[in-house]
């Protein structure tokens, strides 16, 4: 794959994946499950705009906890909320729905019940009770949320998908994309020392409960269920870093 369609694909990750200006695709574009590869680069961006703020705010000698929280709210802005949307969405049907064709329902309603309140609600409490505690803070930020992309990637690769069409159904061709975004992940990890492996084991444990329970109600993945897997992920890596 020639250099040109390599910048085409990740840019097209840029842009699904954030708010960040990346231009105009060029034709022909890119079909998504072409640029899963891209998924934890674009985390190198988000983290790094996120752990900016959080030094700038704490450099102007502003509470951890304030601090904290106006980093997350950067990081919304960037995103787009958009993993916070699929964690409500995912929380409201897998909590709410009787079966799987109505949980499927109810995660396609844009409207948030009480799961998807109460989920949303807690992890950004946890997410933000967490990063006012964690050592290296700003690099914390990158590496994790590389490698929540990363599992987020994985997700999308080994479980089947749930529709036919949408982001879950175009990434799951088969493929392997993650070695490029395991290489970023390992790097970004290894300056956190023993810490690292505390929250590479807590990320992979968000990862495989989402999943299973993803996998168990209704029978694989969504884009919804990517989104939810990156915070989810990133914010158990918060946390078994602040326990360290």
């Amino acid at each position: 794959m020639s250099a040109p369609r390599r910048l085409e694909e990740l840019r097209l990750a840029v842009i699904f994946l954030t708010r960040l200006p990346a231009g105009r695709l060029s034709d022909p574009i890119p079909d998504l499950s072409q640029a899963r590869w891209a998924f934890p680069l674009v985390g190198l961006a988000v983290g790094g705009i996120t752990a900016l703020v959080w030094l700038a705010l704490t450099a102007l000698g502003m509470q951890p906890l304030l601090a904290a929280a106006l980093t997350l709210a950067a990081q919304a802005m960037t995103t787009g909320a958009l993993h916070q949307d699929g964690l409500a969405d995912v929380a409201d049907g897998l909590g709410g729905g009787r079966d799987r064709a109505h949980a499927l329902e109810i995660m396609r309603d844009s409207r948030i019940g009480s799961y998807g309140t109460l989920a949303l609600g807690l992890t950004t409490l946890i997410w933000v009770l967490a990063l006012a505690q964690v050592e290296h803070a700003a690099w914390a930020l990158v590496a994790l949320a590389v490698t929540s992309r990363l599992c987020m990637t994985i997700v999308l690769t080994e479980l089947p998908s749930v529709r036919d069409q949408g982001l879950g159904q175009s990434a799951s061709d088969g493929r392997r994309p993650y070695l490029v975004g395991a290489a970023f992940a390992a790097l970004l990890l290894i300056p956190l020392g023993l810490p690292a492996l505390a929250a590479l084991a807590a990320m992979a444990l968000a990862t495989a409960f989402l999943a299973h329970r993803a996998l168990k109600r209704i029978g694989g993945q969504t884009g919804d269920v990517c989104g939810a897997t990156q915070l989810l992920s990133e914010t158990a890596g918060l946390v078994a870093l602040s326990l360290c």
